[in-house]
């Protein structure tokens, strides 16, 4: 089972460069976090850090799959993840989040966790309607059938009220009765 210490990564040591990391997220990846959201999947990681005396940029390629609960029929499905996201740490006078990429940490800080990050750009990639592959594809087919059927309004042009007014002649005499009340 995976443990939140398997996402640190030691920055203090790290030299002034580009360094790569690696991190496979399964089923006990997701269970750090509960199974609210994902309730398992298999997906790879890939984080560059660039690391120079005063900011660290972190690079983030996650691909993969997460299963989801089909929120229509209940029923699990995988659904395709491929994520691209940066993340930045600058070093400051206390550890604080000054955006939602960008943080800051004292310069004493040894190490990173970036579990919480991954799991949280992972879950924000995620629809917020989780409906089962069929369903996406009932759905694709009402769509093709119900363009067919569209009914377009247009405004009348100016030959059109010349028409009407040749129709106010022909009107009924009681309705002329009623249009002379006013």
């Amino acid at each position: 089972m995976k443990k939140l210490k398997d996402y640190e990564i030691g920055i203090a040591k790290l030299s002034n460069k580009v360094h790569t990391y690696e991190f496979e997220m399964d089923d006990s990846f997701f269970d750090l976090f509960g199974k609210e959201i994902i309730s398992g999947g298999q997906l790879l990681a890939k984080v560059e850090l660039d690391k120079t005396e005063s900011l660290l940029t972190f690079n983030i390629d996650i691909k993969g799959h997460v299963r989801l609960t089909c929120d229509r029929s209940l029923d699990e499905f995988d659904y395709p993840v491929d994520v691209q996201e940066v993340f930045r740490i600058k070093y400051g006078d206390e550890n604080m989040e000054l955006a939602d990429d960008l943080w800051q940490i004292t310069s004493g800080t040894q190490s990173v966790n970036i579990a919480q990050h991954l799991y949280d750009y992972i879950s924000l990639s995620l629809p917020m309607k989780k409906l089962h592959p069929r369903f996406l594809e009932e759905m694709d087919e009402e769509d093709e059938e119900s363009e067919e059927d569209i009914l377009i309004y247009s405004s009348r042009s100016e030959s059109n009220s010349e028409d009407e007014d040749d129709d106010d002649e022909d009107t009924d005499p009681r309705w002329d009765a009623l249009k002379n009340l006013n």
